[in-house]
């Protein structure tokens, strides 16, 4: 008798760490509830990062099935974008149809098929003619989904208007609105506009989100209240960061700041990250730098100068060419800086930890609400500015709207620092971020929301098999 679970479940994610880090959380998941995974995985990927976290997660889990999408050459029209992520996007639209045998391939059949956000147009036509059943996972918040999902309908009187009013959910101002959506000719105002519309041809949709966070939006989508017929919505989150994440492997630079941290007081540390694909200019680097130092408070930064990782040897020197001599000096004095990899969920667990200044990427807003850490939102691009409006009326954090998107100013050292200790400061926004945490751990927990949508998906696909 076959031990193998017979519900078996293929994931495709697309590209960066902040849609691989979500889907291989949710094969996690998945796995823990006895479900045969099957890991899609296109290559080759942009980063050095991608490569090492799935070569972790497979070392990890070797029971998963692990199958390559080989991307198709780049080709002159990418050229819509100078992003490598962008690009990267485009080429596995591209390259979809090589799925078709992959799929067609698998055994036991398919109960689900599980892929990227960024790929429905191009997977649809795939998955409908093997008759595979279908669902998205949505890498962002569900009112980034709301939005999404209701955007094609009034995408032509957006750019004169104000925002887009989402009903039950709420006004997005246009001043949130992702630039690149206000641009029609850019490659994800053509993924808005053209996979938008197909939502209801999914079977589902999963989101990294859960009711103590998002609850009204969940519900508001599932009502129909936002777009009529779309399928169902499923809040799966929080997902939860595994030990296969844990970079250790030789040949990879890694940097470790537990051991200083340790030294620090509870609470007293502020950590400053922009996620793993914003890069932030010299001067508003050496800013942020003036910042941390005028507040007066310790803090571990993760300096980040490149959008595609390249692990370069000599970090001090690396930094002092960033930052200036000087400057280093007094950063030395009062925290630790680093500009390698590092582990987030490690840094933002640890008890001398007490906010953290983020761009607002949805992977690191989840973080910090399984911690309970506060934040300080400082939006760089995509949908960054929609989920610091939700941590910001969750009184959870803060967020410096006259900041703007990255690049439209250079933001003064001492309204950073300011900024710094309002937040560190304000007991209440402690104590709703400690509420935050809370919520995330009880829908894990067994009658959860997170834990009854699982059960939920598992009983629609035994019907499958």
């Amino acid at each position: 008798m076959s031990l193998v679970p017979t519900t078996h479940v293929a994931l495709l994610p697309s590209s960066g760490m902040g849609h691989l880090t979500p889907f291989l959380r949710l094969a996690a998941v998945l796995l823990q509830n006895q479900c045969h995974v099957t890991l899609i995985t296109p290559q080759p990927t942009v980063s050095k990062s991608e490569q090492v976290l799935l070569s972790h997660f497979h070392s990890s889990f070797p029971q998963v099935n692990k199958l390559e999408l080989q991307l198709l050459p780049s080709q002159d029209n990418d050229a819509i974008s100078t992003d490598p992520f962008y690009l990267q996007f485009a080429s596995i639209r591209r390259s979809s149809h090589l799925l078709s045998p992959l799929l067609a391939s698998l055994s036991p059949p398919l109960s689900a098929f599980i892929f990227d956000m960024t790929l429905i147009s191009p997977v649809l036509p795939i998955v409908e003619s093997l008759s595979v059943p279908h669902y998205i996972l949505f890498t962002s918040s569900a009112t980034m989904f709301s939005f999404f999902s209701y955007f094609p309908s009034v995408a032509a009187s957006t750019s004169s208007s104000d925002g887009v009013q989402i009903p039950e959910v709420g006004t997005i101002p246009r001043s949130s609105i992702p630039p690149l959506l206000l641009n029609p000719t850019s490659l994800f105002s053509k993924i808005f506009m053209e996979d938008g519309p197909k939502l209801k041809k999914l079977h589902g949709v999963l989101i990294n989100t859960f009711e103590g966070l998002e609850g009204n939006v969940l519900k508001a989508l599932n009502n129909g209240k936002v777009v009529k017929e779309l399928p169902p919505i499923y809040g799966v989150g929080p997902f939860v960061p595994c030990d296969f994440e844990k970079i250790e492997q030789t040949g990879v630079t890694v940097t470790t700041p537990l051991n200083w941290l340790d030294d620090q007081p509870d609470g007293s540390v502020v950590y400053v990250s922009f996620g793993s694909r914003t890069a932030i200019g010299r001067d508003q680097i050496r800013e942020i730098g003036e910042g941390l130092v005028r507040s007066g408070y310790k803090f571990l930064w993760v300096v980040k100068d490149k959008k595609v990782d390249r692990e370069e040897e000599g970090e001090e020197e690396g930094l002092e060419e960033v930052l200036g001599i000087e400057l280093m000096k007094r950063i030395r004095e009062n925290g630790l800086v680093v500009k390698k990899w590092v582990d987030q969920s490690e840094i933002l667990s640890h008890k001398s930890v007490g906010g953290f200044v983020s761009h607002c990427g949805w992977n690191s807003v989840i973080e910090a609400a399984w911690f309970g850490v506060p934040i300080i939102g400082w939006p760089q691009i995509g949908d960054q500015k929609i989920n610091a409006e939700l941590v910001s009326k969750g009184g959870w954090g803060v967020w410096k709207k006259e900041w703007g998107w990255e690049g439209e100013c250079v933001v003064k050292g001492e309204e950073i620092g300011e900024a710094i200790k309002q937040m560190m400061n304000d007991e209440s926004i402690g104590i709703k971020a400690t509420q935050i945490k809370e919520a995330a751990r009880n829908d894990i927990s067994v009658g959860g929301g997170s834990k009854v949508a699982i059960q939920a998906l598992k009983e629609v696909w035994k019907k499958k098999v």
